[in-house]
């Protein structure tokens, strides 16, 4: 009998987060040719540079690999938000020597709007699809069923589950709140129900008939054994990867990862405009301040305020300050180990036979 993993091409129920700004197509091209799927993120980039990035994994791999578009509401430019926030990390430009941007823009677009990308992907018909904070139009959907691609979908809840399986996904990524990197939200303006992945995962394998992949907070073998005993066919890991040597993650960045600070990670919409899990750093305290202060202010939307945050990242990068990084981790941080790609999946696998054997 065909299984999904057969259907997916991979060997081990063992996902790359496709985390964009720290997937790159070396990282990806290794989980692949170690049996797992690797994955590239797309969404932060034009059509020109997923062609490159999906032509520089197939050079290093002839195994499938997944690749991941953002569906987000498209940003709604507000100059007056946006001057306010500016204002508000003036000061720290300052400190390290720098100026603000004058105005902040919309860095790249959302897959429900970008032709381009639709027709890159049609080109490209990499072997599997995925779609954070939502899902596309069905006329986006039926183009590309037409490369045969397997589609999968993120969800935070089960709303958002049954609306992936609405829109005909082959599968459905159950994104627990522990989860490093940007929610998955469909709309970040309605309430969180804060979905453990172990209570997320349960409630869209018994409600959904889609194939569930759970993704939060999973890092090790046991970890991707618990998941499996709640009938996902596959664990999604990210933050496991950061530090891998094939990742793109500044030293900055791995230092801070493999830190006791680990422990510590926030919920926050500050860095990007959007919630997103991540390591407590300067920026993460910068932005709580701005938004507790006797003025509060809301970030600017998203990706628009992603825009400064880059800026002031690089500003303070400039002058030998890493602490202003999107550096995005889930809850499982401290169990990070810095192994490469290869030796990552080969200890995984291990480790994930020795929990299903001890728990038979």
């Amino acid at each position: 009998m065909t299984t999904f993993l057969d259907r997916i091409g991979a060997a081990l129920p063992i996902f790359q987060a496709p985390r964009a700004g720290v997937s790159t197509p070396a990282l990806a091209a290794a989980v692949s040719n170690a049996g797992a799927l690797g994955a590239i993120g797309v969404g932060a980039t034009d059509a020109d540079g997923a062609g490159r990035m999906i032509g520089d994994v197939r050079t290093a791999t002839e195994r499938p690999f997944h690749v991941n578009v953002f569906v987000h509401r498209p940003a709604r430019p507000n100059p007056q938000r946006e001057a306010a926030w500016l204002a508000a990390l003036a000061p720290t430009f300052h400190a390290y020597g720098a100026e603000p941007p004058a105005t902040l823009h919309t860095i790249y677009r959302t897959f429900a709007e970008d032709d381009d990308m639709l027709s890159a992907l049609i080109a490209a018909a990499p072997r599997v699809i995925s779609f954070h904070f939502g899902v596309p139009s069905p006329e986006r959907v039926a183009a590309l069923r037409t490369t045969g691609a397997m589609l999968l979908a993120s969800a935070t809840n089960l709303d958002e589950g049954r609306a992936a399986e609405a829109a005909g996904m082959d599968a459905v990524i159950a994104q627990g709140y522990e989860a490093g990197g940007h929610r998955g939200v469909f709309d970040p303006a309605a309430r969180d129900e804060q979905l453990g992945t172990l209570a997320l995962t349960r409630l869209l394998v018994r409600r959904l008939t889609l194939p569930v992949i759970a993704a939060g907070g999973i890092m090790d073998g046991a970890g991707i054994a618990a998941v499996l005993r709640l009938g996902a066919v596959a664990a999604q890991l990210g933050t496991a990867f950061v530090a891998c040597p094939e990742s793109s993650a500044g030293p900055g960045y791995r230092a801070a990862l493999l830190a006791g600070d680990a422990a510590h990670t926030v919920m926050t919409a500050g860095i990007s405009g959007r919630p997103a899990r991540c390591l407590m750093n300067r920026f993460t305290a910068l932005t709580e301040s701005v938004a507790a202060g006797t003025s509060p202010l809301m970030p600017p939307d998203y990706p628009i305020a992603y825009d400064a945050g880059k800026a002031l990242n690089a500003a303070a990068a400039a002058r030998g300050e890493h602490g202003y990084g999107a550096q995005w981790a889930g809850q499982g941080a401290p169990l990070a180990r810095a192994l490469s790609a290869a030796e990552l999946i080969t200890v995984l696998a291990r480790e994930l036979g020795d929990a299903l054997r001890d728990g038979a």
